[in-house]
């Protein structure tokens, strides 16, 4: 009969690494959520645990609980003596492999923000590009404790000194992965902010402080009726001459027709040109009617974002409190193909 093989989990030391220490130089993983207490007196079911978390913590949002609580449930009852566990250290940029030695342990003292704990040896500290990218992901979790399955061979390999060969960039799809959620995830997060913080009016006056960083001067209308021309945008100090752009914003996130792009262009005069800029997106046939006029203009919500990231340093200091970001580098798909 084969012998069941044992599992291997993932843990991190706190957004900060703030645990590394305790993790390395005592031998052990450890758990926050302090205020519950000692887990091994609580009843072993899941229920159990929610219900334990919830109380602890009132503030917690609903959908957090059952995700914390399940985190605290399989480091007490599934993780088993015998099972690996891969650290990736933020201290070091090592990725730490270890065997659990023992059960649970509640310990307060030794250090109050990680009370849970297990004994682990810690058998092989490798770094980090001995490692495919897809692994590195994987351990990436935003969770505290998790389990790793997708490469969890990359890490047996490693303690059984085996030489590890990881997929070539140009080969390795996750690479192409880790850009694209990265960058899904801040588009959805600019869009939400200047949905939530610049409805209405204040989203023209946003959308003309962006045109000021694309180096046009602006005249915004005043709040209220405008005739369906929300910002003069021109090149020239005093707006006399050409071209004159002639903008509408739509702060809503949902999508436009023909009429309102057909109204814009009602407005633009034959050596105007007109611009329509929203949250959300433009139907088809919105679409085709501007691509059938040369002097017209469709920006929607991903287009808007490309430009916010191009002019983004330009932004003043409000803007960039509403959208805070930062400016990374990611990986991007390489060809493969040789000549």
């Amino acid at each position: 009969m084969k012998p069941v093989e044992s599992s291997l989990w993932g843990i991190h030391a706190g957004k900060t690494g703030d645990a590394d220490t305790l993790f390395l130089k005592k031998h052990c993983v450890a758990l926050g959520w302090a205020k519950i207490g000692d887990l091994s007196i609580i009843k072993a079911d899941r229920e159990a645990f929610k219900t334990k978390v919830a109380a602890a913590y009132l503030d917690a949002k609903p959908g957090a609980i059952p995700n914390n609580a399940g985190q605290l449930y399989r480091f007490v009852h599934e993780l088993k003596a015998g099972d690996l566990v891969v650290y990736p250290s933020k201290r070091d940029r090592m990725i730490h492999v270890g065997c659990v030695e023992g059960g649970y342990e509640y310990d307060p003292k030794t250090e109050p923000g990680y009370p849970h704990r297990r004994k682990v040896a810690w058998l092989k500290s490798v770094p980090r590009t001995h490692f495919s990218q897809g692994a590195l992901y994987e351990i990436g979790s935003a969770m505290s404790f998790f389990a790793v399955k997708n490469y969890a061979e990359e890490y047996r390999a490693v303690l059984e000194g085996s030489v590890v060969l990881p997929a070539s960039v140009t080969q390795d799809e996750s690479v192409a992965a880790v850009a694209e959620d990265i960058e899904e995830t801040t588009r959805d997060f600019v869009l939400k902010r200047l949905a939530q913080e610049l409805k209405g009016h204040p989203f023209a006056e946003f959308v003309a402080h962006l045109l000021n960083a694309m180096g046009y001067r602006t005249r915004v209308s005043l709040e209220g009726p405008d005739g369906g021309i929300d910002i003069v945008a021109h090149k020239d100090e005093l707006g006399f001459e050409p071209p004159i752009i002639k903008v509408q914003v739509k702060s809503g996130d949902g999508s436009i027709g023909d009429p309102v792009v057909s109204a814009l262009y009602g407005k633009v005069g034959p050596q105007e040109f007109g611009l329509l800029v929203t949250l959300g997106t433009f139907t088809s046939q919105a679409k085709n009617f501007a691509k059938s006029k040369s002097n017209l203009r469709l920006v929607d919500g991903d287009e808007l974002v490309k430009l916010v990231f191009d002019h983004y340093d330009q932004f003043d200091a409000r803007y960039k409190g509403i959208l805070p970001l930062r400016r990374v580098f990611v990986p991007e798909a390489i060809d493969g193909t040789e000549e």
